[in-house]
């Protein structure tokens, strides 16, 4: 609290300063052209540049000047640090998740709609393409949506809106991908009104930053436009990113000491000598917009977009049967879980010799599947349908979400007199999603066979609840068969919104309501043994009516100084995550399912000059009635459990500053904080429930009130220094430091039977209550970087009788090479109360040095 009450001191005295500049040039120093990448960052950031409309003879009176609004693209220095200086430990601004960030492309809403999340990997590598973006950050007005309270992005990538020219790129790094090879090029709009755009790029690397992952994109963009008259123009975009990823497994810091390696990937193993990661991610979901513009007059635009993406992302997984666990970091096979000290000596030697311990056997998965001569019987319920082969105890496995998802928009905007501006806007979206699970790879075995062996514990003599599918029991499985669940999630939305922009000499005031419908069911397409009656076909449709009312008010001291507030009352729908219970086995829903209610404001001052840019802001949000569903495997009953939680509550509040200060021709200064606290402000509501057992096992309220929303820091700083010479190359340095970090905590270890037992008048007791219930923080972090670049025009002559530009940009993040910051991890599901340290939470640490250096030739 002292430190956001200083932030808002900081924000009275930095008004107080800048009232004492009252001139009234436009600012457009910034537009100089540079070619430079990080000018290209930059350029798609938030622009907080006024530009006053004046006449010569207001130019000695400022009461009656016309100041215009703030702009809502551009550069944002607060928000510029939080996208680039603080990435490193998963900043989220303002704590929000992602699903209150919006982002729409050529109008068309690109975000899921099962879980809110923008699937930005869907076009990744296309960055010369995707660079025209029109951002609102938090509540403020714009003109091609209603908006979420995070931000929202509009990506402008029409033919038309591409800067004319060919680009030849290449990237080299040591992060997740090692080379990256992009060319692109846009025709520019032609005398006829035809306009192209096409670009492809490749990323990959046979290893990256973290041992045993790698990585292989491939992406496409093409963009055809015709403009018929002054009136209507017509835009079509495909585009896709097809891409492979061997990926990171998450790890407890007990075998990140054994292998002396914070980094230690428990994903893969050898196989015939070489690196075979089990966790690989693939993505393919192409994309499709059509957009047509139509400019009715000089003051009314409608702009109507349809989309259309389909395809599959997946991952791979090890499945197993009636066999020992797969998982080389399973706790049992840790030294900690030896019980012998002899034993437990022995078995770390093993880990730090042995990589046939510390990581994936392969060799004996096959070893396995070929000792396994079995005679299978009444195969598919067939009476002595009989199959002899090598029956496969581990396996790799897809994990597959098939998404088919439509898209329509359409947004108008018109000017009524000087001072109003109207916008509205229909949107109607239609999403299925198909999860299913797949057969990879048989590892030397001949088949697998679809059953439930954890049902087979449970119901040893019932050979109707041990099937996955008990209308083709025992089914025999080859590579590429579906098994263990096979279900639809059907998602529809529609909204209408309406936004009103009153502007005046000295204020400026806008309102905006929206209203939505939200509808979604599940479709069964096999019937489990355990839940025959509720896992096939169709259930009932969830149906949820949501409003949103959000406002604000500028007040424009002249061309320089702003103050603004706004503010949002909404509701929205549950996502469809966190409204079933267990989706793979059965149709139930959590209790009492409803919309979640958000309240929302913040306020802040802008100053912008040709030679000083300050974003000072305060804000407070609050979230109610929240729902979410984890599930887990529980030793205590052999099975995966869902642990369904409701009345989460959270309060989200704090401070944003960010300067850009030129503070000589060539040196500019740099500097960002934000400074909240998110936490949350209700005990939750769990409900317990195995995936055996339809009945709830347990309900329990969980000690979460006043617990931090974890997994980003809740105070980040940024201080850098950037010189830019004349002769075209700059250099800047900059120092990050966070603190208020919180790790995910278990709900479990957050209820009355976790502590049950403990004598609180006894010290030991008190201090054993304390390392169960207690949140843990991180210590502070920080990193140093550097970024810089060099661009050179080069005549006719050397580029195809055209001028060029040559651009070369480096930078380097985690300067000293710091391996021990943590930027993530979770408490696992799994408890003991006897042996607290029985199972240490998985964490993530920050990338050490990284670096990237690239190189564009552009003409």
């Amino acid at each position: 609290m002292r430190k956001i009450l200083i932030l808002s001191f900081v924000l009275v005295s930095t008004m107080a300063m800048a009232q004492k500049d009252k001139k009234t040039t436009p600012d457009t120093t910034n537009r100089n052209g540079d070619t430079t990448m990080i000018a290209d960052l930059k350029d798609n950031l938030l622009d907080n540049i006024p530009v006053v409309s004046i006449d010569e003879g207001d130019l000695t009176d400022g009461s009656s000047q016309n100041v215009s609004s703030v702009l809502t693209a551009g550069r944002d220095p607060y928000y510029s640090a939080a996208s680039f200086n603080f990435s490193a430990v998963r900043f989220r601004i303002r704590g929000y998740d992602a699903d209150v960030f919006s982002t729409y492309m050529n109008g068309i809403p690109m975000d899921n709609l099962d879980n809110g999340f923008t699937p930005w990997g869907l076009w990744g590598g296309l960055n010369d393409v995707m660079r025209n973006r029109d951002l609102s950050l938090g509540l403020r007005a714009n003109t091609f949506a209603f908006g979420d309270i995070g931000s929202t992005t509009n990506i402008d990538a029409r033919a038309s809106r591409q800067r004319k020219q060919t680009n030849i790129g290449y990237s080299y790094s040591n992060r997740n991908y090692s080379h990256r090879i992009n060319l692109s090029y846009s025709s520019g709009l032609s005398k006829k009104g035809w306009a192209y755009s096409v670009a492809g790029s490749r990323r990959y690397a046979d290893e990256g930053y973290i041992k045993g992952t790698y990585y292989d994109s491939w992406s496409y963009f093409a963009a055809l436009d015709k403009r018929f008259n002054n009136k209507n123009m017509l835009s079509l975009a495909v585009f896709g990113a097809p891409t492979e990823n061997g990926r990171q497994g998450s790890t407890v810091q007990e075998t990140q000491q054994l292998t002396g390696d914070n980094y230690y990937n428990p994903s893969w193993g050898y196989q015939n000598g070489k690196k075979r990661n089990a966790n690989v991610g693939k993505t393919n979901q192409p994309y499709i917009i059509l957009t047509h513009d139509l400019r009715l007059n000089n003051n009314t635009s409608v702009s109507t977009a349809v989309g259309y993406s389909f395809g599959d992302r997946s991952t791979t997984g090890i499945d197993w049967y009636n066999a020992a666990d797969p998982r080389p970091d399973y706790y049992r096979y840790l030294p900690s879980y030896q019980t012998d000290s002899i034993m437990a000596l022995r078995v770390a030697n093993a880990w730090r010799t042995n990589t046939d311990v510390s990581q994936v056997n392969w060799n004996r998965f096959y070893d396995v599947n070929k000792g396994s001569l079995e005679t299978f019987k009444n195969v598919d319920g067939i009476a002595g349908n009989n199959i002899t082969g090598l029956r496969s105890h581990y396996i790799v496995e897809d994990r597959v979400i098939n998404t088919k998802r439509f898209s329509f928009n359409s947004v108008v905007n018109t000017r009524i007199g000087n001072h109003v501006d109207v916008t509205g806007g229909l949107v109607y979206q239609l999403q299925k999603n198909n999860y299913y699970k797949r057969v990879n790879d048989l590892l030397g075995g001949e088949f697998y066979v679809d059953l439930n062996q954890f049902a087979e514990r449970d119901f040893p003599s019932n050979d109707s609840a041990i099937q996955n599918n008990v209308d083709q029991p025992n089914h025999i499985l080859h590579v590429g068969d579906k098994f263990g669940y096979d279900y639809d999630i059907h998602i529809q939305k529609a909204s209408a919104f309406i936004q009103t922009v009153l502007k005046f000499n000295k204020i400026d005031l806008y309102g905006a309501f929206e209203f939505s419908n939200t509808s979604f069911y599940r479709v069964g397409n096999v019937r489990n043994g355990l839940y025959p009656e509720n896992s096939s076909g169709k259930s009932s449709v969830n149906t949820f009516n949501n409003y949103a009312f959000k406002g604000g008010a500028t007040y424009k001291f002249d061309g320089r100084n702003y103050i603004y507030v706004n503010g949002t009352v909404m509701t929205r729908a549950p996502l469809f995550d966190n409204a079933y219970i267990s989706p793979r086995t059965r149709d139930f829903l959590q209790p009492g399912l409803k919309s979640e209610s958000v309240q929302s404001i913040e306020y802040g001052y802008i100053h912008a000059s040709p030679t000083v840019r300050v974003r000072i802001s305060g804000y407070y949000t609050r979230f109610k009635d929240g729902f979410n569903v984890i599930t887990g495997y529980s030793d205590q009953f052999n099975n995966f459990v869902n642990y369904a939680l409701s009345n989460i509550n959270k309060n989200h509040f704090g401070g944003e500053f960010g300067v850009e200060a030129k503070l000589t021709s060539t040196l500019t200064l740099n500097a960002a904080a934000g400074i909240g606290r998110y936490y949350y402000s209700t005990r939750q509501n769990m409900n317990v429930t195995i995936d055996n057992t339809a009945k709830p096992i347990a309900t329990a309220e969980v000690y979460s009130k006043n617990f931090r929303v974890p997994s980003t820091p809740q105070e980040a700083y940024s201080v850098g220094l950037t010189y830019r010479s004349k002769k075209y190359w700059f250099v800047t340095l900059s120092g990050n430091f966070f603190d208020q970090m919180y790790l995910d905590f278990n709900p479990l270890r957050r209820t009355v039977n976790a502590i049950d037992g403990l004598d609180m008048n006894n010290p030991d007791d008190v201090k054993t209550y304390h390392t169960i219930i207690d949140q843990t923080k991180w210590k502070s972090q920080y990193t140093v970087d550097f970024f810089g670049g060099w661009s050179k025009r080069l005549p006719a002559g050397l580029s195809i009788k055209k001028p060029a530009t040559l651009a070369i940009n480096a930078g380097v993040n985690n300067l000293t090479n710091n391996k021990n910051i943590i930027s993530g991890g979770f408490e696992q599901l799994r408890t003991d109360n006897v042996k607290l340290d029985k199972f240490p939470p998985k964490i993530y640490y920050a990338y050490g040095l990284n670096f990237f250096l690239s190189v564009a030739y552009r003409f």
